[in-house]
């Protein structure tokens, strides 16, 4: 049976590519800047990008840095100890940036708030691969052993099947 495309399908996918370029741009500041996270918007773009610009897809998921960390992501939902170290750290550094730069009490609240629950959820998360013992982890799906999420057709995880392209 011949799977039906909606008539904008065609129209979705550049959207799907610019959120992906918004994403990788936010991450890419705050990499620089203690305010913003990196890797939440990296992940973000590597999902947008597969699908709208499966080839950048591609290109994110195979970088060097950021690879790693969205191939973790996308097999156990997990962020590395380092990671979260890092961005405890800059989140620490934004709100004492936020303190010397004499931003207001109600902003300094919801600045807080913020960082409590983005703190929260970081500490939420596994910290590496599931082991037996976790709930689920014998369930698992086998992980491919090659790095960052490639597939032997160079193809991402999380491309657009071949029908909807």
């Amino acid at each position: 049976m011949t799977q039906l495309t909606p008539p904008f399908a065609g129209a979705v996918r550049p959207l799907w590519a610019a959120a992906g370029v918004v994403s990788l741009a936010t991450g890419s500041v705050g990499a620089v800047l203690p305010v913003l996270p990196t890797t939440p918007f990296m992940i973000l773009g590597a999902f947008c990008f597969a699908k709208g610009a499966p080839r950048l897809a591609q290109r994110l998921e195979q970088h060097g840095i950021f690879g790693p960390m969205i191939a973790e992501w996308r097999a156990h939902r997990a962020i590395a100890p380092r990671v979260r170290v890092v961005a405890h750290l800059m989140m620490g550094a934004a709100l004492v940036l936020s303190l010397v730069a004499g931003v207001s009490g109600p902003v300094l609240a919801v600045q807080m708030t913020c960082l409590l629950g983005a703190s929260a959820y970081i500490l939420s998360r596994p910290s590496g691969r599931p082991t037996l013992s976790e709930p689920g982890a014998d369930t698992a799906p086998a992980r491919s052993p090659r790095p960052s999420g490639a597939s032997p057709s160079g193809v991402s995880a999380w491309s657009v099947p071949a029908s909807r392209r």
